[in-house]
């Protein structure tokens, strides 16, 4: 399943199936993920907020992620997503939450973190899962295969949950 409709349709049907309510937090996609899950008609019933923290300073100050985190391992880290996920969960009303950071490009790039390198993490109760990949393209594609992706990560990450 690659159609981001269908991806953001068929997470919504497991959501509301197994009660759960969903929240996102996002840097490089700029709330995609958010804006994907409510073109879902009754999204209301699954998806309780999100957040687009796209400076270090909104990430700290809405999800509580520790600057001093940020300092050591970059903001496109997956510690910095699983901050970010389990903070957005703390700070709502949700009990599963996704985030996405990352480098869309065209400019950004650092050593060993090239453009289209995005972290994710997925999180639930006790239960966090971290990823990081490169995608290839330009700034629109990056972020499309990365709410993409997000969405594709939670459907395993509730399969496992």
């Amino acid at each position: 399943m690659d159609n981001i409709y269908e991806l953001a349709a068929h997470t919504g049907l497991v959501l509301k199936q197994r009660g759960l309510l969903l929240t996102t937090a996002e840097s490089c996609t700029g709330g995609g993920v958010g804006a994907a899950v409510t073109d879902i008609a009754g999204s209301s019933e699954w998806f309780d907020c999100g957040f687009i923290a796209y400076s270090n300073a909104s990430k700290t100050e809405m999800l509580d992620v520790p600057a001093a985190l940020i300092a050591q391992h970059g903001t496109v880290s997956e510690e910095i997503a699983a901050a970010m996920a389990e903070g957005a969960l703390a700070n709502s009303n949700a009990h599963i939450a996704v985030s996405t950071t990352g480098i869309a490009g065209p400019g950004g790039a650092v050593p060993g973190k090239p453009v289209g390198t995005v972290c994710f993490a997925w999180t639930m109760g006790d239960q966090t899962q971290t990823e990081r990949l490169v995608f290839t393209g330009d700034r629109q594609n990056v972020r499309e295969q990365t709410v993409r992706h997000a969405l594709q990560g939670l459907l395993r990450f509730l399969k496992r949950a």
